[in-house]
């Protein structure tokens, strides 16, 4: 089965991703440009992260939708366990969202622009100056209900387990006094860890776990200690048995 799941992903699948993510940036850019930002920055993109998971077959389970709240905005911090969790969070979600990303992605071809059409928000860490441009957007963003996807570990795991959480984004949310909303996603190092990365996909079940919002304890130091904390915990707790526990990144 394994071969003939090879021989699927070179003949049929992978084929057709490529061409429906470049039709996808596109129709983003051209979208965005045109108007409507708010549908045409996330819907293609939507329906671009299902099309990949479901033309490789890969089945999805997700727990714990009904502990958000309709039109309240959230900044969703998750586990960075590999490639297919952007494709886990931005097809099955199911929430109007921006992602904090590194600078260097707006060089992808196509992707890369479609991202800064759609008002993304890439993370420059070159000085202070950059760093607050970086939070004002962000801000900016957060209005109407709209929210924030972040990967607090910045980089994705080498074994599985998770790393360091940075600031960042707990920072952002005291700083708007948003929920924290801890993602758990399971079975995405399983399917491409980073050092298989552009190499064959192997068939996993991915799950992704939304936790319970974590709600602001007052303001400040304190308080962006606690979320930090808090998400932490809440998101290991989520991992599956073998890859529980903290194991150093040296990219973070």
């Amino acid at each position: 089965m394994k071969y003939l799941y090879r021989i699927y992903q070179l003949l049929i699948a992978l084929p057709l991703i490529a061409i429906y993510t470049l039709i996808t940036s596109l129709m983003v850019t051209i979208g965005c440009t045109l108007g409507n930002g708010h549908f045409w920055g996330y819907y293609p993109g939507k329906w671009w992260a299902q099309f990949i998971i479901r033309i490789l077959l890969l089945p999805v389970k997700v727990e714990g939708r009904e502990n958000l709240v309709k039109g309240q905005s959230y900044v969703f911090v998750a586990n960075h366990q590999g490639a297919f969790d952007i494709f886990l969070i931005y097809g099955f979600l199911s929430r109007n969202f921006k992602w904090m990303m590194k600078r260097q992605l707006r060089q992808m071809p196509f992707v890369g622009k479609a991202c800064e059409s759609a008002h993304h928000i890439f993370v420059d860490k070159r000085g202070a100056s950059k760093i607050r441009e970086t939070y004002d957007r962000a801000r900016q963003t957060l209005q109407g209900g709209m929210s924030l996807v972040v990967f607090p570990e910045g980089a994705r795991s080498f074994t599985g387990h998770m790393g360091v959480f940075k600031r960042g984004a707990f920072m952002l949310a005291d700083d708007i006094e948003l929920p924290v909303v801890p993602l758990t996603i399971n079975g995405s190092f399983d399917i491409m860890p980073r050092t298989r990365d552009m190499k064959w996909v192997v068939w996993h079940p991915l799950r992704l776990t939304i936790h319970k919002p974590i709600l602001p304890v007052g303001k400040g130091a304190d308080n962006i200690k606690y979320l930090e904390q808090e998400s932490y915990k809440v998101v290991m707790g989520g991992l599956e048995e073998q890859y529980q526990g903290f194991v150093e990144n040296p990219d973070q």
